[in-house]
């Protein structure tokens, strides 16, 4: 063998050497990388499973207290209900008493030939007082409902908004 041909085997043994030094240092880095991108894919795995069980807690959290307000409401309903008909069974009284009052204007003696049309005028407006007061009673129920709705509804808001507040 030439020294020419010696030279020649030796660098190509060095090259050979530095593909597979190459090729040994390429495979531990694949390995290491490929740990730590196993550990965050861990870390990260379990930080979504973290996440999605705080979102289902806040989620349940805030759905308990709409369902208080909604009941809140729900019993703010009845003693309105309740207070309605109060309400109403002295406005009934109320339509008896004006009834009677008006039918003793045609029954006084004192009262001469202009008490037949005043005892029509006084019935008539007892009729349009009891129609009145029937329909005041009606708006005013209808309004205690849409008020504590609206009220319940506002106190959820702000209790979403405060938190959205809190997270912000």
């Amino acid at each position: 063998m030439t020294p020419a041909q010696k030279l020649g085997g030796l660098v190509v043994l060095i090259l050979v050497l530095m593909a597979s030094a190459a090729g040994v240092t390429w495979q531990v880095q694949d390995w290491r990388y490929g740990k730590q991108l196993a550990e965050i894919g861990k870390a990260q795995a379990i930080a979504l499973t973290e996440a999605g069980n705080m979102a289902r807690q806040e989620e349940q959290r805030r759905q308990s207290a709409v369902n208080k307000e909604a009941s809140d409401a729900r019993e703010q309903n009845k003693a309105a209900a309740v207070d309605a008909g109060t309400a109403d069974a002295v406005g009934d009284r109320l339509h008896v008493e004006a009834g009677k009052f008006a039918a003793t204007t045609c029954v006084d003696p004192g009262i001469a030939r202009g008490g037949a049309s005043a005892a029509r005028a006084a019935m008539v407006l007892s009729e349009l007082f009891q129609r009145a007061d029937k329909r005041a009673g009606e708006l005013a129920a209808a309004y205690d409902r849409a008020r504590i709705a609206g009220l319940a509804c506002e106190r959820s808001y702000q209790s979403m908004n405060h938190i959205r507040g809190r997270e912000n």
